[in-house]
């Protein structure tokens, strides 16, 4: 399928192969959590598609919440995480799992997991649907991971710049 919203970006993973994976990464988050409630920390905005395909497939209570937070300009990370929207859910004691779309240099998720770590929970996980490992510059990792990708900038499935672009049914990446 072709997108016509965005020129010179080649397809990186289609709409089947995305939904493919998100059914394993499911399966798997299910087996973790069997028995047990969980509370889903989608991080806005990005992951929102991503959140949406991901609970489907997970076999468990779960409590869905929000979290908004923002490090981007245009296609470059400005390096200061800003707090945007906060948890209205309490996770003192509770099974949590973050969801994110990317994780990039992992200076957003490390912020993220420090400030939700001090609120006591009984588990925290993370789970992101690609991983850009090169670009690291924080030592973390996720607990679930659903592609490992090399260095481009990748639009469509959420993924945006500027706030566009969210809309291209699959994962996408920006050809130079």
């Amino acid at each position: 399928m072709e997108n016509n919203l965005i020129k010179n970006h080649k397809v990186l993973y289609t709409m089947e192969e995305i939904q493919k994976r998100i059914k394993e990464l499911g399966e798997e988050i299910s087996n973790d959590y069997k028995g047990e409630e969980l509370i889903v920390v989608c991080i806005l905005k990005g992951a929102a598609f991503f959140t949406t395909d991901l609970v489907k497939n997970i076999d468990c209570e779960m409590i869905i919440d929000f979290m908004r937070v923002s490090s981007y300009t245009g296609t470059e990370s400005s390096g200061i995480i800003t707090l945007k929207q906060d948890l209205e859910e309490d996770i003192e004691g509770k099974n949590v799992l973050i969801v994110e779309d990317i994780i990039d240099t992992g200076r957003t998720l490390n912020t993220l997991k420090t400030e939700l770590l001090n609120r006591n929970p009984k588990s925290l996980k993370v789970v992101t649907l690609l991983d850009k490992k090169e670009r690291r510059v924080v030592d973390l990792d996720a607990d679930y991971v659903g592609f490992s990708i090399p260095n481009k900038f990748v639009v469509g499935y959420g993924f945006d710049i500027d706030e566009k672009y969210r809309n291209i049914p699959y994962i996408g990446y920006i050809e130079n």
